[in-house]
């Protein structure tokens, strides 16, 4: 019951309330609320604060979330392996990523991993601003730039440029920026990243940057729109070489201030901190690591 009642626990941190974790269990409210206060009991401490119209985790209950997804997913891995065999990857693995890579790469990798994996399933969660990861019950997110939190683990998948590039009908009417202050006369389209907008662009080796601050009519946090605006030739975008370079190569998107470009910038896979995570995350993992390394030889 203890067990069961953990990954209620995880459920209610997941789904933010104590309704929609009802729901996802197929369980009453009550139910939900007497098995919560009864883990609760068991370890002697408040695991959520409450309020009438919001849940919270507490210091207690951020350390039961951070350690119980672990033992959770470790007793799921045993009973694997006892019902299918040492070598059988199984189980849930959750994915964060952002949109673009998403929609291309790493949904690739996942059909690959699953098919090669009949007994795990994979759930991609794909979002361009902030990722509670541990929050979320994610197993490994991808990243680009630096992690600035200490406390999750990081793997490096390689560096990858970014990209200016504009598509050939808005070059034939509005011109080509030949220098990165140029771009100030131009219409850029601009990524929101969470809270933060991703309007100061980096150009210029480590030994001389250059930053230029971009304005333009459309702002959007989805990194698969702000590229297909560019496509249909509202204006400039810079994204990820990973992003951009198939539509380069068929000609939809053309790269500009190539003389310009900034150092690649790194791609990185996140986790959770805690102890090592199952063989099919691990797995899952490697078969990132392989194909990214991949796609920089080329």
């Amino acid at each position: 019951m203890l067990i069961d009642n953990i990954r209620l626990f995880l459920t209610i941190a997941e789904k933010g309330s104590l309704v929609a974790a009802a729901r996802e269990a197929g369980l009453s409210r009550t139910t939900v609320s007497e098995r919560l206060a009864a883990l609760e009991a068991h370890y002697g401490v408040v695991l959520f604060n409450r309020t009438t119209r919001s849940l919270s985790l507490t210091d207690e209950g951020r350390t039961l979330l951070s350690g119980a997804k672990v033992v959770l997913g470790e007793i799921e891995e045993l009973e694997a392996r006892i019902r299918h065999g040492a070598e059988t990857l199984s189980g849930p693995i959750r994915v964060s990523a952002p949109i673009d890579l998403g929609r291309s790469i790493v949904s690739d990798v996942v059909a690959g991993f699953t098919a090669e994996n009949p007994a795990t399933s994979v759930e991609l969660l794909l979002s361009d601003g902030y990722v509670d990861i541990v929050g979320q019950g994610v197993d490994l997110a991808l990243r680009y730039g630096v992690i600035t939190d200490s406390t999750l683990r990081t793997r490096s998948l390689g560096h990858f440029r970014r990209i200016v590039c504009a598509a050939p009908a808005y070059i034939a009417e509005h011109g080509a920026p030949d220098t990165p202050e140029d771009l100030t006369q131009h219409n850029c389209l601009i990524m929101r990243l969470g809270m933060t907008l991703d309007n100061l662009w980096r150009f210029g080796p480590d030994t001389k940057p250059q930053t230029v601050t971009v304005r333009g009519n459309k702002t959007v946090n989805d990194g698969a729109l702000v590229r297909q605006w560019a496509i249909e030739g509202h204006g400039i975008i810079l994204k990820s070489e990973l992003d951009v370079a198939p539509d380069i190569a068929a000609g939809r998107l053309v790269a500009l201030l190539k003389d310009y470009a900034a150092p690649p910038s790194p791609l990185q896979m996140m986790f959770p901190p805690g102890r090592a995570q199952p063989r099919r995350v691990r797995a899952l993992a490697e078969t990132f690591s392989h194909t990214m390394a991949i796609r920089q030889r080329q």
